[in-house]
């Protein structure tokens, strides 16, 4: 639905300190007379008068023009007038996409030196909860630059269509990235990354933040040198950690939420946890909780079984498992703090192993860590060549969502429409709902968005399905899908790059003759390990 703006400028003249009926007049060359000086005794009394206050003073003092206040637009999100970031800086190359806008390369005029920024969509922010969130990711910010392992802020500025967040550019890329890349590691070079990553939560607890989202995506090297500094980014989950109180939203990202997150009452302790998180896939290339579901996800966070006996973990030191038993104890009251995980023995200068973590580990990591890209193109295409039949339902459900017939759900709309079905789903997880629908990012769900959102959840992966999707790749029939097939499809899609499609390949190859067969692609889209599922 657009806005309609009249031709008049609804904003008010600037007054300049005059009322709209007292311009100042032109300049006069005709001057009156000055009056002639006052005697020395009328000196003595005006100066007396003006000094004592009294009401016989001169009335004639003129008054200080009041500077003019500044126009605030009515949509204003920072408080304060728009500024636009392209007046001092140059936006380069894109870096990255997230829920919300696209990260940048700028190059401050002034200086020349490069910069990350993050431009936010302002017609993605739905509500006031939304604006909120980017004020308070902004003043959190704020509130830790110039800690070690934080990702510097230089600035927010707001224009008509976005709010744009310039920071610190790690140009070391992420984190996971480059230790796939150097292909060997050891324990103890684990142990150092690991002692990075929870200094950034002691920082942040000890100047009274949570952060609510820490995974290996948020972690970035600040250079493309050997010994580069670790940083952390993205506050846009954190909140301030208000004394006594108890959280109850669910935020963050499947593999690394704590238990009691979804148990909707928890604090500052569910950073430890995802932390161990990321400890656990570092020295093993897995999560320690995962499934083909997202609930399945949820179900083994709660159960808290965590595996030690498979490979590689009888080659990996008891100091280590201790350190991730404590950092996963599923009671967050006996959880250890991190402080605490600083003085492990694990942690500590020399207390992990030299000995190089097995390969297999680094294959592994690989794997989880590259976004299944073909996965979600063959959704795609499931859902366009669903039958009349198979989606009559889901069908009639869009159209009943989509009020305005825009072909379209926004926010508003999904959050009537399942209230119409009777849902008690709260305001977070609809947000929640409609961002893992919303695939392209664009702020509404699209009639092929929702079909295959709603056609997966009913897991309607049957063969017949699974065949169709496969065909769409295997363009010549020839039972395979190659590389240049998967190249061509990403292309059409505008999805992935070349490493991607050679990450796909390997993932999914595994009998190694450098191309898909129909086998191949059923276990991969059986396969719960390449899911990422997101709730934020």
């Amino acid at each position: 639905m657009g806005l309609c703006f009249s031709k008049k400028d609804p904003r008010p003249e600037p007054n300049n300190g005059y009322s709209s009926n007292q311009r100042p007049r032109p300049y006069e060359s005709s001057k009156p007379s000055p009056p002639p000086p006052p005697t020395q005794q009328q000196a003595y009394q005006q100066s007396n008068q003006a000094q004592t206050g009294s009401r016989y003073a001169p009335q004639s003092q003129p008054k200080p023009t009041p500077k003019p206040q500044p126009l605030f637009q009515p949509d204003t999100i920072l408080g304060k007038p728009y500024s636009d970031v392209r007046s001092l800086y140059t936006l380069g190359k894109e870096l990255g996409r997230g829920q919300f806008g696209v990260t940048y390369l700028c190059t401050e005029n002034s200086t020349g030196l490069a910069y990350a920024c993050k431009s936010i969509s302002k017609r993605k922010l739905h509500n006031k909860n939304d604006r909120e969130d980017i004020r308070r990711e902004i003043q959190i910010m704020q509130h830790l630059t110039g800690q070690a392992n934080i990702v510097e802020f230089k600035g927010a500025y707001e224009d008509k269509q976005s709010v744009n967040l310039v920071m610190e550019l790690c140009a070391g890329g992420e984190l996971f990235d480059r230790i796939i890349a150097k292909g060997h590691y050891t324990e103890k070079a684990a142990a150092g990354i690991c002692r990075a990553i929870v200094n950034v939560v002691n920082i942040c607890h000890f100047m009274g933040v949570m952060h609510r989202d820490l995974k290996p995506e948020n972690f970035l090297l600040a250079t493309k040198d050997e010994a580069a500094m670790l940083k952390t980014t993205d506050f846009g989950l954190s909140v301030f950690i208000e004394d006594g109180k108890v959280y109850r939203d669910i935020v963050g990202s499947a593999y690394y939420v704590a238990p009691e997150v979804l148990r909707r009452s928890y604090g500052k302790e569910i950073d430890i946890w995802s932390a161990g998180v990321i400890i656990y896939i570092l020295l093993s290339g897995v999560p320690p909780f995962w499934a083909e579901t997202e609930k399945g996800i949820f179900d083994a966070i709660l159960q808290g079984d965590i595996d030690f006996e498979s490979s590689p973990w009888p080659s990996i030191s008891d100091s280590a498992k201790d350190l991730i038993r404590k950092m996963l104890t599923q009671d967050p009251k006996g959880r250890i703090t991190a402080s605490q995980v600083l003085e492990h023995p694990w942690i500590k200068e020399g207390g992990a192993s030299d000995k190089p973590i097995d390969s297999a580990v680094l294959s592994r990591m690989k794997q989880f860590r590259a976004m299944n890209k073909l996965k979600k193109m063959a959704l795609k295409v499931i859902a366009e060549n669903l039958s009349e039949e198979e989606i009559k339902g889901l069908k009639q459900m869009f159209t009943n969502m989509d009020t305005d017939k825009s072909g379209t759900i926004t926010y508003e709309e999904l959050k009537s429409g399942l209230a119409r079905l009777g849902s008690k789903l709260s305001e977070a997880e609809v947000k929640q709902l409609m961002e893992a629908a919303d695939v392209d990012g664009n702020g509404s769900i699209d009639y092929i968005e929702f079909i295959t959102a709603t056609m997966h959840r009913h897991r309607l992966e049957r063969d017949e399905h699974l065949f169709k999707a496969f065909q769409y790749f295997d363009k010549d029939n020839s039972g395979f899908i190659t590389r240049d097939e998967l190249e061509m499809a990403m292309k059409e899609h505008g999805l992935g790059d070349d490493a991607t499609i050679k990450d796909i390949i390997s993932e999914v190859d595994s009998d190694n003759d450098g191309r898909i067969n129909y086998e191949e692609f059923c276990a991969m889209m059986r396969s719960g390990g390449q899911q990422q599922m997101k709730l934020k």
